[in-house]
C-alpha cells in the first residue's frame, strides 16, 4: 500500500530534493537525516539519523555494511564536522541488515555502544548460528505454498556470514523505556510486527518520532519477514500501530521515504489499507473455497501499480507470500476463516 506519493517520486522537506540524495540533511536543531544506498534494493535507501550531543553522536540505525555505504556516511559526517570516531552509541530500530550490520561493525571498530530489541535476540542467534545451505525462510515459504519459491531462495542464498555485522549488542531494549541522551530524553517504545523487536523512538521535547520501518510514508511494511516467524505478525503489527496512535501527534522520520508531518494520518492510512487487504483475502477464500496463501497472493494486487503475483521476482514473490499468510492467519484469529495443516502448504478456507 502506499500513499498518494510514490517513494520512487518522493521529495523530503528538509532537503528539498527526493528524499535518497546524498547529503546530512538537517530535520531538526541538532539532528540530521543521512539517506545510505541500498544498491540491491527497490527501496533505494536507508535513513540515518544523526543526533548530536555533548558527549558525540548517536545514530538511529546504521545503514547496510557495504563500502559504498560506509564511505558516503564517512563523507556526510564530514560535512557536519565530525567523523565515525564521533560516534558514541546507536540506537537500531530492528534487526534487518540494511538498519543493524554497520552498527555493529562500526560499534565492534570504535567502541560505540548499540542497543537493540531484545526480541531480535532468536534472529540474531540464528545468524550466529547458520551454516552454509540453512534454509532459514524454507520452512514459512513451505507453509505458505511457495515451495518452489523457497527453493530458489536456498539456491540464491549467501555461502557464508560476516559474523563481524551480527555482533550481540550492548545493550537489550526490552519493554518500553526512557532513554536519557546528552541534551534530549527519548521514548524507546517496544513496536512488535515488522518484526518482534521492532523499537521505535519518540522526542516528545521536539515532536520527532524516529519511526524506523514501522511507519514509513509512501509504503507499507513488510509482515512477516523473519525467522523465527511469530503466529500472529500482523496481529502484533496492527496492535503497535495502535500503541504509536496513541502517543502524541508526531512529526515522521521515517527509514524509508520522505520526512512526513503528521504520525497520526500515516497510522490511521495504515490501519486502513491492512483492514481493507483482510477483506480482500477473505473475499478470495470465499470466491475459492479453499486455497493456500500463495494462491490467494495470486488474486491480490501488489505495489502502487496493482502488479499480478506473476509479475514479481523470485524474492517479491516469497514476500507477497510472507504477508498473505500473515493476513490469512489473523482471519483464522478472528474466527473469519479456518487453516489445516498439509504438505503442500496450509489450506486456508472461510469459516462457516
Amino acid at each position: 500500500m502506499t500513499s498518494g506519493t510514490s517513494t520512487a517520486a518522493a521529495v523530503s522537506p528538509d532537503s528539498g530534493r527526493h528524499w535518497s540524495a546524498e547529503g546530512a540533511w538537517p530535520v531538526a536543531p541538532g539532528i540530521h537525516r543521512i539517506p545510505l544506498p541500498l544498491p540491491m534494493d527497490g527501496l533505494k535507501a536507508v535513513n540515518v539519523y544523526v543526533v548530536e550531543g555533548d558527549d558525540g553522536l548517536t545514530l538511529v540505525d546504521g545503514g547496510w555494511a557495504i563500502p559504498v555505504a560506509r564511505e558516503l556516511l564517512e563523507r556526510s559526517l564530514k560535512s557536519i564536522g565530525s567523523g565515525l570516531g564521533d560516534i558514541r552509541r546507536f540506537l537500531v530500530t530492528h534487526v534487518h541488515r540494511d538498519h543493524y550490520t554497520m552498527a555493529s561493525v562500526l560499534g565492534g571498530e570504535y567502541g560505540a555502544s548499540v542497543a537493540l530489541g531484545v526480541d531480535e535476540k532468536p534472529a540474531l542467534d540464528l545468524l550466529n548460528e547458520w551454516e552454509p545451505g540453512h534454509p532459514m525462510f524454507t520452512p514459512v515459504l513451505a507453509r505458505a505454498g511457495a515451495a518452489g519459491i523457497a527453493e530458489r531462495w536456498a539456491a540464491n542464498a549467501p555461502d557464508s556470514v560476516d559474523l563481524d555485522q551480527w555482533r550481540t549488542p550492548d545493550t537489550w531494549l526490552a519493554g518500553d523505556q526512557t532513554i536519557e541522551l546528552p541534551g534530549r530524553t527519548v521514548d524507546a517504545v517496544h513496536t512488535p510486527g515488522h518484526t518482534p523487536g521492532h523499537y521505535v523512538f519518540a522526542d516528545r521535547a521536539a515532536n520527532l518520532l524516529f519511526a524506523g520501518d514501522h511507519v514509513l510514508p509512501t509504503i507499507t511494511p513488510s509482515i512477516g519477514f523473519v525467522v523465527p516467524t511469530p503466529a500472529q505478525p500482523l496481529a502484533d503489527f496492527l496492535g503497535s500501530l495502535a500503541r504509536v496512535r496513541s502517543l502524541p501527534d508526531l512529526r515522521l522520520l521515517p527509514a524509508h521515504g520522505p520526512v512526513a508531518p503528521s504520525s497520526h494520518a500515516r497510522v490511521d492510512e495504515l490501519l486502513g489499507h491492512h483492514e481493507h487487504r483482510l477483506d480482500q483475502c477473505l473475499a478470495s477464500l470465499r470466491d475459492r473455497r479453499t486455497a493456500t496463501a500463495a494462491v490467494v497472493a495470486g488474486d491480490l494486487g501488489w505495489t502502487r501499480h496493482e502488479r499480478a503475483y506473476d509479475e514479481l521476482d523470485t524474492f517479491n514473490k516469497g514476500m507477497a507470500a510472507f504477508e498473505t499468510l500473515a493476513h490469512l492467519d489473523l482471519l483464522v484469529a478472528r474466527g473469519l476463516a479456518t487453516s489445516t495443516a498439509h504438505a503442500e502448504g496450509d489450506v486456508f478456507a472461510p469459516a462457516g
